[in-house]
């Protein structure tokens, strides 16, 4: 009955991780720049709100680790949260970088380059942080995804308005 609760608590956190994403997406898709102000308005504030209640709701699951296993996570959030912080300064490079990270937390044969140092770092943790990592990697993964599709739209957007633009004048 322990291992059922903990696992049940484990659920849910993971379930408050995927709301979040869920209304953090919808809030940022394209779709929302093809709706009304008002619209807008009205869904960013509902989103707003379910975010916010979403907070408020608080799961944890605390994993027992020895001294070993504490380093090693400190270190594995350390170098994640190192590419995270360098996102912005060059997009491709933290995604081939946090794709290598990733390829080192899965059991399958991944397609690009795996850190071999993350790896050891990730095998040097408790099996729940390690379960943890892979799914931290996975929703940066997935949110960088989210990103470039937003980014190629736009641009797309851009070039078709130029192209307009430039057919008017012509």
């Amino acid at each position: 009955r322990v291992e059922a609760f903990r696992d049940a608590a484990s659920a849910m956190e993971q379930e408050k991780e995927i709301l979040l994403e869920m209304i953090h997406n919808i809030q940022n898709s394209q779709d929302m720049r093809h709706i009304s102000e008002g619209e807008r308005e009205e869904l960013n504030l509902t989103a707003n709100r379910l975010m916010g209640r979403t907070l408020t709701v608080e799961v944890s699951v605390e994993t027992i680790r020895n001294a070993q296993q504490q380093e090693s996570l400190l270190h594995a959030t350390k170098m994640i949260d190192e590419i995270v912080n360098k996102l912005l300064d060059d997009l491709e490079d933290a995604k081939i970088r946090l794709l290598s990270l990733y390829g080192a937390c899965t059991s399958d044969v991944p397609a690009g380059p795996i850190d071999q140092k993350f790896q050891s770092v990730v095998i040097g943790c408790a099996i729940e942080d390690q379960k943890k990592i892979k799914r931290r990697l996975e929703t940066l993964l997935r949110n960088l995804e989210n990103s470039e599709k937003s980014i190629t739209l736009l641009e797309h957007q851009k070039s078709a308005a130029r192209q307009s633009c430039n057919s008017k004048q012509d």
